[in-house]
């Protein structure tokens, strides 16, 4: 297996600008018409820099897909924080988050399976931001856990239970069932891990 790359130096907030207009450029072209729309040189000239700036940031196609998904899931984190997840169950909870990425994923279907093409590619690149997306969605769903459950317990479910939410959306974009059995499948796991957290 590859080693993830080494991390990049901070950017100038010039720099980090010109990044955040090459992501919703991405973001953007993916929305519009999926994995192939998101062309290198579209990127650039959506986004107002030069080819070679984007390769700065991103050293591949698939890269600067899952950084869009790192920003996705970022406002989702933002979300989860400005309006904690409801329910008198953990389970309830963890679904309320999962709705709601669920649902954001439904409204743009040609992103969702843009996304999961890169992280499925293989891109050597790609390692640190797919730990990234992992890491994320388990804070994401620890916001879903009540108090004084063991932080260690309570991290390992949450990275469970972001795995078969993955595994169950990489299967619906290559076109097994729909949104619906991807919240079926998360469920039931939720039911088998979470249930004693009450």
């Amino acid at each position: 297996m590859a080693e993830a790359p080494a991390p990049p130096p901070a950017l100038t907030k010039s720099q980090a600008a010109r990044r955040e207009r090459v992501v919703r450029a991405a973001l953007e072209l993916g929305a519009e018409g999926g994995y192939d729309a998101v062309q290198m040189r579209d990127v650039a000239a959506r986004a107002g820099v030069a080819l070679g700036t984007i390769y700065r940031y991103f050293p591949s196609k698939d890269a600067l897909l899952l950084a869009v998904m790192v920003e996705w899931l970022g406002e989702l984190e933002r979300r989860v924080t400005r309006r904690p997840p409801t329910g008198s169950t953990t389970v309830e909870r963890i679904m309320d988050v999962i709705g709601r990425a669920l649902r954001t994923m439904d409204r743009q279907p040609r992103l969702t399976t843009a996304v999961i093409a890169a992280m499925t590619a293989g891109d050597p690149a790609s390692v640190s931001a797919i730990e990234e997306v992992t890491r994320a969605i388990a804070r994401i769903l620890r916001a879903a856990f009540p108090a004084g459950v063991d932080p260690d317990v309570e991290a390992a479910a949450a990275k469970v239970l972001g795995h078969v939410w993955w595994s169950a959306t990489i299967s619906w974009a290559n076109g097994m069932g729909d949104i619906a059995w991807v919240e079926g499948e998360v469920r039931e796991a939720a039911e088998l891990i979470a249930d004693r957290f009450g």
